[in-house]
């Protein structure tokens, strides 16, 4: 039997070694979750499935402490930050619950024919059959809980593959949805290699791919998908920051220095490109400077830690190369710039790299943020529109007109005013655009996608 060892981030120790599954068991648990979903007299009833979610609220914040250790020791994401995630988890389920009520059909009218008289026509949703989710490491719990959650509130079965370097955390949650009453077979976590998790995507018995992780891997398996599976993928980006001369420079760093630098940038909507108008660029990067200089590196699960490990060694050594790219063309390292250790990455701001280099053109996945000086406002909107991502961006003034018309023209799916482009609640529309993905990944979304709509017509005097 193939095992997988997982270790922390921090300082490289095991964890626990896990088994992988094989290619025999993969078959056996899409078989098994085909199988609940052809049987209508296995399907959880309604009330039955808002039991079992609120059980599952109540036993994660029972073991909220357990659980954040777990992730930060294996995700090496900041204990003061897992916490939030965790917050979130809890909420995202009782998110669930609450939308419950809004997967609902409705009447279609009729008459408006000879053809169509005499008849009712109303539409309903019903789950859509077997969810396979593919998982990313930089949100172990949250992520998880978005890949899981709104297949069980519509009562679709759902098999997760987790993360190869974060599987313990999702490991620990199946076995806490299974402790509040959810029977065997309708949330199944699968650790595997990448060819079983291909066949996982292959299966003509799954009907919906849920796919968070890198574009490369995400556009590929989708065109390994069954004909008539649907699906919904979040990629990243190389999220764009737009700040006008009239911004309130003081206020505004503290958020940027936290969407570039939560997580050791591990974010796929962290702040990488800031576009400062010329006129107060110098400002910028002299109060950004002062208050990346004092954040706390560290143990994750140690509180008052802010920037933690990257998630692998050859991790911190490529970040490394794509900042000595950018310093070897010309680019000025204000801070940073320098590998911590083999597993830490000194938080780290770029002066006007050129627009070829990696840092500029590639999402970077890591504490660096990049900052560029810009004479006019159109000008910074083309180069935030020059990559081939598209996902959340910001733009900071105080005049509404010039945010409105920034929010236009800046191809984002979402655009904040005023605050970092890390900047997520659960039930918002959250996602990428052209290579960044397909399809919204929030709680409500999740679930809409996870049903498919049947139709109903009645024919007055037959019944």
């Amino acid at each position: 039997m193939s095992k997988l060892s997982v270790y922390a981030p921090f300082d490289q120790s095991l964890i626990k070694e896990i088994p992988l599954a094989s290619s025999s068991e993969m078959s056996e648990v899409i078989e098994r979750a085909h199988g609940l979903f052809l049987d209508h007299s296995k399907w959880l009833p309604k009330h039955k499935r808002v039991e079992i979610l609120e059980n599952i609220a109540f036993l994660m914040e029972e073991r909220s402490e357990e659980i954040i250790q777990l992730s930060a020791m294996e995700g090496g994401k900041p204990w003061m930050d897992t916490e939030v995630e965790m917050k979130r988890a809890i909420n995202g389920v009782k998110l669930a619950i609450e939308n419950m009520g809004h997967i609902k059909g409705e009447e279609v009218a009729m008459g408006h024919t000879a053809s169509s008289a005499n008849r009712l026509a109303y539409t309903m949703r019903e789950p859509i059959g077997v969810v396979a989710s593919v998982s990313a490491f930089n949100h172990p719990i949250n992520l998880i809980i978005h890949q899981t959650i709104p297949a069980i509130a519509v009562g679709s079965p759902v098999i997760i593959k987790p993360a190869p370097t974060t599987p313990l955390t999702c490991l620990l949650l199946v076995e806490i949805f299974e402790s509040a009453g959810l029977p065997k077979g309708w949330c199944t976590a699968m650790p595997c290699e990448n060819d079983v998790a291909e066949q996982l995507v292959t299966s003509t018995k799954v009907n919906f791919f849920s796919f968070i992780g890198s574009a490369k891997v995400g556009w590929y398996l989708r065109s390994k998908l069954a004909p008539g599976t649907r699906c919904a993928l979040e990629h990243g980006g190389a999220a764009p920051v737009i700040i006008e001369p009239d911004a309130d420079i003081k206020s505004m760093i503290p958020a940027l220095v936290k969407g570039g630098f939560y997580h050791a940038g591990q974010v796929c909507v962290s702040v990488q490109r800031i576009y400062a108008h010329e006129s107060i660029v110098d400002e910028v990067i002299e109060e950004m400077d002062a208050q990346v200089r004092t954040l706390i590196l560290g143990n994750p699960l140690e509180k008052e830690t802010e920037v933690g490990p990257l998630i692998l060694p050859k991790e911190v050594d490529r970040v490394h190369e794509w900042v000595t790219e950018a310093k070897d063309k010309g680019a000025k390292i204000i801070c940073g710039g320098q590998k911590k250790h083999d597993t830490f990455y000194e938080p780290t701001i770029i002066l006007n790299p050129t627009e070829d280099c990696r840092v500029s053109s590639q999402e970077i996945f890591g504490p660096v943020v990049c900052i560029y000086a810009y004479t006019d406002r159109q000008e910074a909107i083309n180069r935030a529109n020059s990559l081939e991502f598209a996902f959340q961006s910001s733009v900071f003034t105080k005049d509404i007109d010039v945010a409105l018309d920034t929010v236009k023209k800046l191809n984002s799916t979402a655009v904040m005013v005023n605050d970092h482009t890390a900047f997520r609640v659960d039930w918002m529309p959250f996602g990428g655009r052209d290579s960044s993905g397909l399809g919204l990944g929030s709680i409500p979304h999740s679930m809409h996608d996870m049903t498919r709509e049947k139709l109903m017509v009645i024919k007055s005097g037959v019944l």
